[in-house]
C-alpha cells in the first residue's frame, strides 16, 4: 500500500448496517474518532477513509456487508483515495478470511480495535496496513460464570459496554463514567444498550460467538445515558442488547431490569422507554408487571419465539411450546389488553415437517400478534444446526416462508384492523409531506407507522386532512389520536382530545 501524507484535519465518513445495536457502537466508533482528531463527513466522496461497521448475522447481511465495503472501494477509481476499512461483526466474525477475500480494503478490524479507533485509522492514513484481525470465540474470553464476569473485563473490548474517561459534552453526558458516544442521527428515538453478548445456545446463531459472554451494563450508566439521550432531544429510548431479558445476571440481581426501568422512567424529558430483544423462557410475572403498569415504559414486548412446534423447538435448543407461549401472551393482555407483541419465526429448519409448518401457523393464527419478522432458514458458519441431518432445499425453505408470509400478511393486518376505534399516543417522527408517527405499540422500523389525517370528523372514505391541526406539529411531538383506519400493519390515525 503507498505511503499517504495524512491530512492535517483528516475526515472519515462512517456507514452503518445492520440492527440497532450496531447503531450504537457506530456512534462510539463516532466518539472516539472525533476525540483522536477525525472530522465526521456525510458523504463518502469527502472522506480520507470509509469506515464500514459491517453485519455478520444472516447471509443477505453479509452480502450487504461486503457490497458496501466494495462500494466504498471504487471511489478509487473515480477520484481522491480514501482509506476502506471493514469493522463490526462480519470483520469480527471472519477477520483474515473477510481480508483475505477483499482485497480492495486496507483494513479488517475487530473489536479489539474500538478504544484505539482513531490511532488505528491515522496509521492506515500514513500507509500502514494493519494485520488482519484473526478471528476467536469470544466467549472464551470472559469466565463461565456471570458472577465473575465485572472483575474480569478489564483488556476486554466490548463494544457499548466499557466505559471510558469523560470525552466532553459533545460526545458523552456531563457527569459519570461511560462510554463514549457521539450521536450520528437526530430524531427523537434513540437506541440505548443495556448490555452486550449471550450465554444462551440456540443451534442456530452464531451470535454468541463473536460477541461473546453476556456482559450488562450498570444501572447508572443506563440512567446517565439516558439523561444525555433527553438532553439531545430524544423522547423515546429503545433498549436493546442481544438478550435483555438476562440483564443483570452477572450483576447478581435477576430482577434488575424491572428496577432500572423504574429508574429510567424518572427521567425528564423520555417519554417513551421501550424494551426490545426478550426471551420467552425468561420472562417473569415481576417484568411483566413493570412493562404494563409503570408510566413511560411501553407495554411492548419483543418475544423470540422462533417457531411453535415443539419438536423444532428443541432441535432450536429452545424451550417452550405453542400452548405456554399462548399463555405467556394471555397474561400479557390479562395485564394491558391493548399490549403490543412482536415476534420473529423461522421456516425451513432442519427436520421441519409440513405438520411442523402447521403448528407454526395455528399458533400465529391464535397469537393475534402484531409484527411477525419472518425468516427463511440458512446456516450459518460453526452452529450446530449446521450440521444437523433433515436440510430442506432452498427451494422447499422459500416455498414454506412465501406460504407463511402470506398468512403473516393477513394476520398482521386483520390485528391492525382490530385497533381502529383506540386511543393511542403517537409520536411524531416526519412532518415532511404526510404526518408520520409511530403509536406505542409499533417499534421503530420494524412493526409499521401511523399515519396522521387531521381532527376532521370520519364520515366515509379516507379522512381528510386539518392542516390547521397538523402544521404545527414537528417530529418529537407526542399526541393523542384515534385510530381510524389501517393500511396493511400500518395505521391511520386521527388527532384526539386529550383527556
Amino acid at each position: 500500500m503507498p505511503a499517504r501524507a495524512r491530512p492535517p484535519d483528516p475526515t472519515v465518513h462512517l456507514v452503518t448496517l445492520g440492527c440497532a445495536r450496531n447503531e450504537v457502537d457506530s456512534e462510539e466508533l463516532a466518539a472516539r474518532l472525533a476525540v483522536g482528531g477525525f472530522r465526521l463527513v456525510a458523504e463518502p466522496d469527502n472522506a480520507d477513509a470509509v469506515l464500514v461497521n459491517t453485519c455478520g448475522f444472516v447471509e443477505a447481511a453479509k452480502k450487504d456487508s461486503v457490497d458496501t465495503v466494495l462500494a466504498a472501494a471504487d471511489l478509487k477509481s473515480s477520484g481522491p483515495t480514501p482509506a476502506v476499512v471493514a469493522i463490526g461483526c462480519l470483520a469480527e466474525r471472519y477477520g483474515a478470511e473477510l481480508a483475505e477475500a477483499l482485497p480492495e480494503a486496507d483494513a479488517v478490524l475487530g473489536f479489539d480495535a474500538y478504544p484505539d479507533i482513531a490511532g488505528q485509522l491515522s496509521r492506515i492514513l500514513h500507509g500502514e496496513r494493519p494485520a488482519s484481525h484473526v478471528p476467536r470465540d469470544r466467549r472464551k474470553l470472559l469466565p463461565v460464570a456471570p458472577s465473575e464476569r465485572p472483575a474480569a473485563l478489564a483488556g476486554v473490548a466490548v463494544p457499548g459496554v466499557r466505559t471510558g474517561v469523560e470525552a466532553g459534552s459533545d460526545h458523552a453526558p456531563a457527569s459519570g463514567p461511560r462510554t463514549y458516544r457521539r450521536r450520528l442521527t437526530g430524531g427523537p428515538t434513540a437506541p440505548l444498550k443495556i448490555a452486550s453478548g449471550c450465554d444462551r445456545r440456540c443451534s442456530f446463531c452464531a451470535i454468541p460467538s463473536f460477541r461473546g459472554s453476556y456482559v450488562s451494563r450498570s444501572p447508572a450508566d443506563i440512567t446517565t445515558e439516558a439523561r444525555w439521550l433527553a438532553a439531545d432531544g430524544v423522547r423515546e429510548v429503545l433498549l436493546v442488547s442481544e438478550n435483555s431479558s438476562s440483564y443483570g445476571k452477572d450483576l447478581g440481581n435477576l430482577r434488575l431490569l424491572e428496577s432500572t426501568l423504574i429508574e429510567l422512567a424518572k427521567v425528564d424529558g423520555l417519554d417513551w422507554i421501550r424494551v426490545s430483544y426478550l426471551q420467552p423462557a425468561e420472562m417473569r410475572p415481576s417484568l411483566i408487571e413493570v412493562m404494563t403498569a409503570t408510566p413511560k415504559v411501553l407495554p411492548y414486548f419483543d418475544l423470540s419465539f422462533q417457531h411453535a412446534s415443539q419438536p423444532v423447538l428443541r432441535r432450536m435448543r429452545r424451550f417452550g411450546d405453542a400452548e405456554r407461549f399462548l399463555a405467556l401472551i394471555d397474561a400479557i393482555r390479562k395485564a394491558a389488553p391493548e399490549a403490543g407483541i412482536r415476534s420473529n419465526v423461522i421456516c425451513g429448519f432442519p427436520g421441519e415437517t409440513a405438520a411442523d409448518v402447521e403448528a407454526l401457523e395455528q399458533f400465529l393464527v391464535a397469537a393475534q400478534l402484531d409484527a411477525i419478522g419472518l425468516f427463511g432458514y440458512s446456516d450459518e458458519d460453526g452452529t450446530e444446526a449446521a450440521r444437523l441431518s433433515g436440510h430442506l432445499s432452498k427451494s422447499e425453505i422459500e416455498s414454506r416462508r412465501e406460504h407463511v408470509s402470506d398468512l403473516v400478511d393477513q394476520l398482521v393486518a386483520e390485528r391492525a384492523e382490530s385497533r381502529i376505534g383506540q386511543r393511542v399516543d403517537v409520536l411524531i417522527e416526519e412532518t415532511d409531506q404526510d404526518v408520520i408517527g409511530r403509536a406505542g405499540h409499533q417499534g421503530p422500523e420494524v412493526d409499521g407507522s401511523a399515519r396522521l389525517v387531521g381532527s376532521a370528523p370520519v364520515h366515509t372514505g379516507e379522512p381528510s386532512i386539518d392542516h390547521r391541526a397538523t402544521d404545527r406539529l414537528r417530529a418529537g411531538d407526542l399526541v393523542s389520536a384515534q385510530v381510524v383506519a389501517a393500511e396493511g400493519v400500518d395505521l391511520v390515525v386521527q388527532l384526539a382530545a386529550r383527556n
